[in-house]
């Protein structure tokens, strides 16, 4: 099993953390898009490595249009010597049209043309095709050779897609190169709803699980104490209480017969009542959703629950020293 690690948006220290993370053992530098751009430190990451993966955990496809992104992907592509992913994720339809401001409808079936597009486009500047997509969505007709990149010898960029419910997991399946599976997911989920969706998206491309990527950061609760594990605990509370108050996510709460919490989850989020949110989450949930155990069971109890389904995990155990965290990295990638 790969495993991730993240890096912050310090631009002065992004590539130094991203070498530290090649350096104890990961197999990729993934940023996220929340309150800065996820793009910039990504630059810094592909001077200052040479194996891992770079890449977005995710970025935000509906706040661009494909030809910017397609632009983006290309020349981080580039800068690391065909090292990149591109992960991108739908957000919801509040954060769309009213933080940025862009066009929301069918999210799923407009996420597959946006992925067809930028495709498209860089079958264009890596291939020579005519660019003359035109969908229902997006239309992309044309391109002029200043326009085109001409670094093209390490071709685009592998294009991972975030989902959760089983209409844009299938949609991942038959358009994308890999998916990130949310980390509010439990093991039934996976295997009763992500699996098979996955499986009918695959089979619409005629791809092999082989040419396939899935990647799940699960919630991990560790420590070397009881102090440690307390506060890793209340922290994984709070994050599930978090999801678990979206409506979209309650068949996730269903898989583990806690469906009924998500109403009472998201009125307390409208309340503000974001920490006592946390105290409704259980030690079963907790259970459900993470990896819990001491440092030097996690690799066995991580591989055990998920080594036949997911290909790569995430490094979410920062609250261990440097040597815990390579063990875990060394015995999960083994």
């Amino acid at each position: 099993m790969k495993v991730d690690g993240s890096i912050g948006w310090k631009l002065d220290r992004a590539g130094a953390e991203a070498r530290e993370l090649e350096e104890r053992g990961c197999s990729g530098v993934f940023t996220a898009e929340t309150g800065h751009d996820p793009f910039l430190p990504l630059a810094a990451a592909a001077q200052a490595t040479s194996r891992v993966d770079i890449g977005t955990s995710i970025a935000v496809a509906f706040a661009r249009s494909p030809m910017t992104l397609a632009h983006v992907g290309h020349d981080l592509n580039a800068a690391s010597g065909g090292r990149f992913v591109l992960g991108l994720g739908s957000q919801i339809r509040a954060h769309i049209t009213k933080r940025f401001s862009m066009p929301w409808s069918q999210p799923a079936a407009r996420m597959r043309e946006f992925i067809l597009a930028l495709r498209a486009i860089w079958a264009t500047w890596h291939e020579g095709a005519p660019l003359q997509f035109t969908g229902r969505f997006y239309a992309h007709t044309l391109m002029t050779p200043f326009f085109t990149p001409d670094n093209t010898e390490f071709g685009p960029p592998r294009v991972f897609l975030a989902a959760v419910g089983p209409l844009m997991t299938e949609v991942a399946g038959e358009v994308a190169d890999g998916i990130i599976v949310h980390p509010f997911t439990t093991e039934k989920y996976i295997r009763e709803t992500t699996v098979p969706a996955l499986e009918r998206g695959l089979a619409k491309a005629g791809k092999l699980r082989s040419d396939f990527e899935i990647s799940y950061p699960c919630f991990v609760v560790t420590g070397r104490d009881e102090q440690e594990m307390a506060r890793a605990s209340a922290a994984a509370r709070q994050q599930i209480a978090f999801y678990g108050s979206t409506p979209a996510y309650r068949p996730v709460l269903d898989s583990i017969g806690a469906g009924e919490l998500q109403g009472e989850l998201n009125a307390m989020s409208k309340q503000g009542r974001w920490t006592e949110m946390g105290a409704l989450i259980t030690d079963d949930m907790v259970d459900a959703f993470g990896i819990v155990g001491p440092p030097e069971e996690i690799a066995g109890r991580l591989l055990a629950r998920y080594g036949d389904i997911v290909d790569r995990t995430s490094a979410a155990y920062a609250n261990l020293p440097n040597d815990d965290q390579a063990r875990i990295i060394a015995e999960l990638t083994a």
